[in-house]
Parts: C-alpha cells; sequence; structure tokens
C-alpha cells in the first residue's frame, strides 16, 4: 500500500499513527519530494470513483492562491490532472493507492471500513 504524506502535515501525521496502531504495512512516499504524476493521478482518478474536485487540497495556500475555487469548472480533467501533477502541494493528502482502491484525505471510519 502506498501512503502519500506531506510530513509536516499534522492530518497526515495522525493517519500514519493510525495505520501504525492497526500494524498495516505501507511505503511512505513524500508528496513534494516526489510528486505524482499526470499518469499516477489519471491512473488513481479512473480506479477511485471519485470527483476529481475530491484529489484537490481545497484548504491549501496554493490553491487559495491560484484561485481554483473559480477556475476549476471550466477546466477539463486533462488540465486539471495535469495541474495537479505540477506541484504536490495541490494535491489532497494524506493519499493511499492499495490496489483498485484510493483514498483522499483521512477520515477514521472511512479508512476502518476500507483497510481494516
Amino acid at each position: 500500500m502506498l501512503f502519500i504524506e506531506y510530513p509536516k502535515c499534522s492530518t497526515c501525521q495522525k493517519a500514519k499513527k493510525w495505520l501504525d496502531a492497526h500494524n498495516i504495512a505501507h511505503t511512505d512516499r513524500h508528496i513534494v519530494e516526489d510528486n505524482p504524476t499526470y499518469d499516477e493521478l489519471k491512473q488513481w482518478y479512473e480506479r477511485s470513483g471519485l470527483p476529481l474536485k475530491k484529489f484537490f487540497n481545497t484548504n491549501g495556500i496554493l490553491y487559495k492562491e491560484m484561485q481554483l475555487k473559480d477556475k476549476l469548472s471550466s477546466m477539463s480533467e486533462e488540465e486539471q490532472l495535469k495541474l495537479l501533477a505540477t506541484d504536490g502541494m495541490l494535491v489532497k493528502r494524506p493519499f493511499v493507492v492499495n490496489g483498485d482502491m484510493v483514498l483522499t484525505g483521512f477520515r477514521e471510519a472511512e479508512w476502518a471500513e476500507k483497510l481494516l
């Protein structure tokens, strides 16, 4: 299982502690040092069944600075995926990929349901 995180993010730290507490093996990946590629994001988006907006870190400074709330609706899926691939700080985190299962953000009840 791939666990994509920003180590300074408190939600990511909480999620990692939860994984460790439940003895769930995972490979850590620093979202800024090793940003997901366009191809990875496209594949994960297609597998997830989630709306593409769920892949964006809507609370992030960069998201707000770029005024993406107003711009995303006029962008194609391809343009949005390419944008996500430009900077890890735009991607919702933590982010978990395990086969066909993709989780964005940390909601303990959802993680318990899907990972335990």
